[in-house]
């Protein structure tokens, strides 16, 4: 436990720092920014034809409300923290490559709801826009994150009993003799 504590803590440090780093800024952070915003207006844009993406902006021309989406808004930051988790967690290399994969899909269609309910609760009420982005969306996309993890650490204890062969019933007549509680 203190080895995961201190690994996962480890990481994160520095792929935070990483993040920061302006050439990790300009050349994957604002692009991948622009890419969300682009696959957003997307989305939107089958149901609803006035919204455009504009750099790392969603943006709805007809009513001219939009979102920017800025750093702790791109989901980056929550993967980052997903990342740590599954690398700090001892599993073999193809279990965490899976979780990584899977796991930043799930962050990212997470964030992309995120996104596109802010997007619309900002062109119907302000104090509602406020709410969920500066409270409900933050807790929500870390839960995401906690759960994901929490299904990946489970994902591979299962497949690791299946391999041992412990997630077998014992075999009849062995002595074995089940354990009953009373109420």
């Amino acid at each position: 436990m203190v080895r995961f504590f201190f690994v996962f803590l480890g990481l994160q440090l520095t792929l935070f720092g990483l993040n920061m780093l302006s050439w990790v800024q300009k050349h994957l952070v604002e692009p991948w920014t622009a890419m969300l915003a682009q696959i957003c207006a997307f989305l939107v844009t089958w149901f609803d034809k006035s919204a455009v993406a504009e750099g790392k902006v969603l943006w709805n021309h007809a009513t001219n409300f939009g979102v920017s989406i800025e750093a702790g808004c791109n989901g980056i930051e929550a993967c980052i923290v997903l990342f740590a988790a599954i690398m700090a967690f001892p599993s073999s290399w193809r279990h965490k490559l899976i979780g990584l994969v899977l796991g930043f899909i799930a962050v990212q269609a997470v964030n992309i709801v995120r996104v596109i309910s802010l997007f619309y609760l900002g062109q119907w009420n302000m104090t509602a826009f406020n709410f969920a982005h500066e409270y409900l969306w933050q807790a929500l996309i870390m839960l995401d994150v906690l759960v994901v993890w929490l299904v990946w650490v489970r994902s591979g204890q299962r497949a690791k009993r299946a391999e041992d062969g412990s997630d077998q019933p014992p075999p009849s007549g062995s002595g074995a003799e089940p354990t009953l509680a009373a109420a």
